[in-house]
């Protein structure tokens, strides 16, 4: 999508020897809704056919760009939550994720109230690198005896092995921006 790609050049910031790429000042800190709305649209026409009765992402990053991506299906919203608390009520589905950003793992989890056998589901996140939440999103979805259609990621970062591991197990992962590499003194290249 050539209008992230656009804004990630303006705007991305490089850190950490080109390990880190800063878009907080439009996508995960700070939100461009008309940047949101585009890529809702996007997601829709990528995967408007695949009869989604579900969006699926997990907490925090992911949640804003879901939402505005499930207005256009018409579904609701649910993200998997990084600690349990009292508004959980009943059972969950768990599994564990590691983050990249944070350095650890952590368990994350939905209510089994609101995700079941007959969902099909969507997932969004706002980055894909190692893979390891959309293998814990899956893992939930698996667990409720639900249907994955594929995911949808706002940026990913091609050069590492996340999304070739996910499309080669079968999952449909469709990438707005896709970064080939990238340096603090060269920029951001796309595939």
């Amino acid at each position: 999508m050539k209008l992230l790609e656009e804004r990630i050049r303006r705007d991305g910031k490089i850190r950490e020897n080109g390990e880190v790429l800063k878009v907080d000042s439009f996508l995960n800190h700070q939100i461009d809704v008309r940047l949101y709305n585009e890529m809702g649209k996007e997601f829709f026409r990528l995967f408007g056919d695949e009869g989604v009765t579900k969006i699926l992402t997990i907490e925090a990053s992911g949640i804003g760009i879901a939402c505005v991506a499930a207005q256009y299906f018409d579904v609701p919203v649910l993200f998997a939550k990084k600690s349990k608390s009292k508004n959980i009520d009943g059972t969950v589905y768990v599994t564990k994720v590691h983050s990249f950003t944070h350095g650890g793992d952590y368990d994350v989890m939905v209510a089994k109230d609101f995700l079941h056998p007959t969902d099909r589901v969507l997932l969004i996140d706002d980055f894909l690198a190692n893979g390891s939440a959309l293998r814990g999103l899956m893992d939930l979805v698996y667990q409720a005896g639900g249907t994955v259609v594929g995911a949808g990621i706002c940026v990913e970062k091609a050069f590492q092995p996340g999304g070739d591991q996910l499309r080669s197990q079968g999952l449909r992962v469709e990438s707005l921006a896709r970064i080939a590499a990238m340096s603090e003194t060269q920029g951001v290249t796309f595939c």
